[in-house]
């Protein structure tokens, strides 16, 4: 079983680090979810203009979620003049991103809950960060005497469900020329990063661009894929036969039959994103695999 813990167990996933609790995708989301025992940390993925993975999960610099920090140049998302293609990730080198602090609710109906509180280890490092950076702060972290040896021995081992923001219809979201079936410069960098600190064994790569999986597949057969599915009939053959171990679907499209074929076919099933608590209760008696989910606090006490 894919799971952070003992075979048979839940998979409790944080998405997008704890998103109802910090902002997405940020170190002090990652470190919160730390905090509280998740088993994976969920996060997305897109490349700069230099070639470097980020942790980011929208295409562009949205003003909902970052400001210029105090005293940076660049294009500003406040600006309302200021074009989408400046804002984009794909247009911009990793370094420029560190001038955006993303410490901004963009709902704050849909998270009430969520707060830019510095956290001891990231404190208010709040900037886009690297898929490399983000490794080493989860090495950290394992190491920090500020942690309990619990925490510090989840983190050693916990695992990462990473996925590649590629979309079939808006390919310069990424923009490096991916050809739909060869992995392209995206998925290399990033196998380049998994590889080159022997995560593999750790390491879920998710995509709703199924094209994505199965080019991540054909590069490196070892590692796990996840195929990301919403509000939509799934093909659970296919993605078993494509080399998929997890099938990701809107919690909406979860059926007893759906995860009995699933299951039959050697798939895991791991909805997203779950953060009512009678909703996680009902997805668990009908017998999914774990929770992707903006509340891991909630999740954890079940």
């Amino acid at each position: 079983m894919v799971s952070g813990a003992a075979a048979g167990s839940i998979d409790i996933q944080g998405h997008r680090g704890a998103r109802g609790i910090q902002p997405e995708n940020t170190l002090p989301a990652f470190e919160t979810a730390l905090d509280l025992g998740v088993t994976t940390l969920e996060l997305d993925l897109h490349f700069t203009a230099d070639d470097r993975v980020v942790v980011w999960h929208d295409p562009i610099i949205d003003a909902s979620k970052c400001g210029l920090a105090a005293g940076a140049e660049g294009p500003d998302p406040d600006d309302p003049l200021t074009p989408d293609e400046d804002l984009m990730i794909a247009n911009l080198p990793v370094a420029e991103l560190g001038n955006y602090v993303c410490d901004r609710n963009p709902d704050k109906a849909r998270f009430p809950d969520q707060e830019a509180i510095p956290t001891s280890l990231a404190g208010s490092d709040y900037r886009i960060t690297t898929l490399d950076d983000l490794f080493d702060f989860v090495a950290t972290y394992a190491t920090d005497a500020s942690k309990t040896a619990e925490q510090r021995e989840a983190a050693l081992g916990v695992l990462f469900n990473i996925e590649t923001k590629r979309k079939p219809d808006s390919p310069q979201a990424i923009g490096d020329g991916f050809d739909g079936t060869t992995a392209g410069p995206f998925e290399l960098a990033i196998l380049e990063v998994v590889g080159g600190r022997d995560l593999v064994d750790r390491v879920t790569i998710q995509s709703f661009d199924h094209r994505s999986l199965w080019a991540v597949h054909a590069a490196n057969p070892d590692l796990r894929l996840a195929a990301l599915t919403s509000r939509q009939a799934p093909d659970l053959e296919e993605y078993a036969t494509r080399g998929a171990s997890i099938w990701s679907p809107n919690q909406a499209d979860v059926t007893p039959e759906r995860i009995e074929e699933a299951h039959g076919l050697g798939l895991l099933v791991i909805p997203w994103t779950i953060n009512e608590v009678n909703d996680m209760k009902n997805l668990l008696d009908i017998g999914v695999d774990g929770l992707i989910t903006d509340r891991p606090d909630l999740a954890l006490t079940l």
